[in-house]
């Protein structure tokens, strides 16, 4: 690693202000400290967020839940209250990474690094939740902007994310075995106003809805119908891993068990 000074803010405020002076915000650290040790990033000031109380409250606010930031995936994998609500949001963070990843990993730090195959990005697309910072809140729909871009300004700090619980959902991922990142995963979710929203990545250049197979789904939320849909593999990924049209067959198969496990 390069040499960098190590900050420990205990407010919000704090970390803001020395973030928009140049430091870079250290939620899990499971992106940030392996770009670092391999000399891919050299921070000159790294601001730990883990010394800020409240940021990893995991609470339920009418009909939707509210995650702090700093909340580790192993945390919202095994609340009870999210679990009985949203079982697909716990579900989804408990097969993020290994057990080490989980034990580290962030939600705020997922969002806020946007990394074209992570798993919460999927969740916060597909069921239309809302990224808050200590400025403003700002619509997932807005908030991802490609590979690795957000709508985050410098020095602005996601404190929490709220979820809105669809009336049902399920998230299925194909996983790359090395580093266990969705080569494909799916996020579906029917809301209780009737809408379905398909949330794919590790496909693309970052998280995607599909509306092909989202207008399919409302008219009948089947996987027989789910497999109509023809899916195009010319935006897609193709890379050692896994070309594009075999990633446009996993988005198909992946919806319709997608839907059979959220039919139950």
């Amino acid at each position: 690693m390069y040499a960098f000074t190590f900050e420990r803010p205990t407010t919000v405020a704090d970390a803001a202000q020395k973030a928009g002076a140049g430091g870079k915000l250290l939620a899990g650290g499971q992106t940030m400290l392996a770009s670092m040790k391999l000399r891919l990033s050299q921070p000159g000031q790294v601001i730990d967020l883990g010394g800020i109380a409240g940021l990893d409250s995991i609470k339920r606010e009418g009909d939707s839940f509210v995650i702090g930031a700093m909340a580790r995936h192993n945390q919202v994998a095994e609340n009870a209250e999210l679990g009985a609500a949203f079982p697909a949001l716990t579900d989804q963070a408990a097969h993020i990474g290994d057990r080490q990843v989980r034990a580290m990993g962030t939600l705020g730090g997922s969002v806020a690094n946007n990394d074209p195959a992570a798993c919460y990005p999927s969740a916060l697309l597909a069921v239309g939740a809302t990224v808050i910072t200590d400025q403003r809140e700002i619509a997932a729909q807005d908030f991802f902007q490609g590979m690795f871009a957000t709508a985050l300004n410098d020095g602005e700090v996601i404190t929490a994310v709220r979820f809105p619980i669809p009336k049902r959902a399920a998230y299925m991922k194909f996983r790359q075995p090395a580093s266990r990142f969705a080569m494909v995963g799916v996020f579906l979710a029917q809301m209780a106003d009737g809408d379905v929203r398909v949330a794919v990545t590790g496909a693309g250049s970052g998280v995607f809805r599909h509306a092909g197979l989202e207008a399919a789904l409302k008219q009948s939320f089947t996987p027989e119908v789910a497999a109509k849909v023809v899916i195009d593999a010319t935006d897609l990924n193709s890379d050692l891993h896994a070309t594009a049209a075999y990633r446009a067959n996993l988005i198909g198969v992946l919806t319709q068990r997608a839907v059979t496990k959220a039919l139950g």
